[in-house]
């Protein structure tokens, strides 16, 4: 199922994500309780912010971040980045006559948004600085199903739908990307999560190279191969790393897509869903009410908002985010995206019905 309402006719269905969600809530259950000791509710008077994380990773979270225009109503969200000047950008599943994208100051005062005919398509955003110049690469869900470069200002630069030359596909509908990730040499990788499961590989002139990947559990292969980042921190040799969401794993692979089992994650991450690197940390937003920080060697810092019982209530049948009204300061619902700005807060989008911005300050 793609994050969407349940009559999504996305794959995978709805049965196995909430299956999935069903496991994981068990195995969640006897996870340590790493984050806990750290959400502060001494504050009476609910006016501070809870601290969340552990001591070197140490953030206090403000839910309901940035000034909405009147022009503009969340759906939910579901991609943030953050370019050079520190402008937020933000894509929610908005819907008909909505901005699709919306670009806030750090601060979180409003400053632009485009995108009207993208409504209910809003996924993947990421920026790339090409030259002297910043580019936004967008992965747009069904009815769209495609891939689009933009300026930072949303000036189409190109648009692609499914790779034909992949073998594939006989028609559009069967892709469905959701995040798009850069390659040292200039070129790209698109993940097609919601669609035929598979790693599409394209040059710097956007000319398509390779596919690999496709259905299944083996290595190699995806349950949603959602998220996909180029992990090229200090001290590691550069891989790709794609969040095999419903398989419940990170998997590695060479930069020409050759599957490194012996670099897979599994058991710590529930439902992951994409990526950010800064200096020596991985940052994973996980769809079970968590993020995720690991250190240079994939070993766990901190699973930020995470509770067990917390978890359990989010995920049954997936109706928490429905109500805002039960939600709690300091715990996720369903997070999407996160991304760290250039002095290391995060900011983070779910999805939820009504769409929520987090910015988690880094204070310790």
């Amino acid at each position: 199922m793609t994050d969407s309402l349940p009559n999504s006719d996305s794959q995978p269905s709805r049965r196995d994500f909430l299956a999935a969600a069903g496991a994981a809530a068990v195995t969640l259950a006897s996870a340590p309780l790493i984050e806990a000791p750290f959400v502060h509710a001494d504050d009476k008077s609910g006016s501070k912010p809870p601290i969340v994380g552990v001591d070197g990773h140490q953030y206090s979270c403000q839910h309901g971040w940035g000034q909405l225009p009147d022009h503009i109503k969340w759906q939910e969200t579901h991609g943030v980045t953050v370019d050079a000047a520190g402008l937020v950008y933000i894509t929610h599943r908005a819907p008909k006559g909505i901005d699709t994208v919306a670009v806030f100051e750090p601060s979180g005062k409003f400053v632009r948004s485009w995108g009207k005919e993208y409504s209910g398509t809003g996924h993947g955003i990421d920026i790339r600085k090409e030259g002297k110049e910043e580019f936004l690469y967008l992965a747009w869900t069904k009815p769209q199903s495609k891939i689009t470069k933009m300026t930072l200002k949303g000036e189409i630069v190109w648009e692609m739908q499914q790779p034909i030359a992949s073998g594939k596909y006989t028609d559009a509908s069967q892709f469905n990307p959701t995040n798009i990730a850069f390659m040292p040499d200039g070129g790209f990788s698109v993940a097609d999560g919601y669609g035929a499961n598979y790693i599409h590989q394209y040059d710097r002139d956007a000319k398509y190279i390779r596919t690999f990947g496709g259905p299944g559990t083996e290595a190699g292969q995806f349950k949603t191969p959602h998220g996909i980042w180029l992990d090229n921190r200090p001290g590691r040799e550069p891989a790709l790393v794609v969040a095999d969401r419903a398989n419940a794993r990170l998997q590695y692979f060479s930069l020409d897509g050759k599957p490194l089992a012996d670099k897979m994650i599994n058991g710590m991450v529930s439902f992951p869903a994409h990526f950010d690197t800064r200096g020596t940390e991985l940052l994973v937003p996980d769809l079970h009410a968590r993020v995720t920080i690991l250190d240079k060697d994939n070993k766990l810092i901190t699973h930020l908002g995470y509770d067990a019982d917390w978890t359990k209530q989010a995920l049954q049948g997936f109706q928490m985010r429905l109500h805002p009204e039960r939600w709690e300061a300091g715990r996720f619902v369903h997070p999407h995206d996160a991304c760290f700005d250039k002095s290391g807060n995060i900011f983070v989008v779910e999805w939820v019905m009504a769409g929520r911005v987090s910015f988690l300050r880094h204070v310790g």
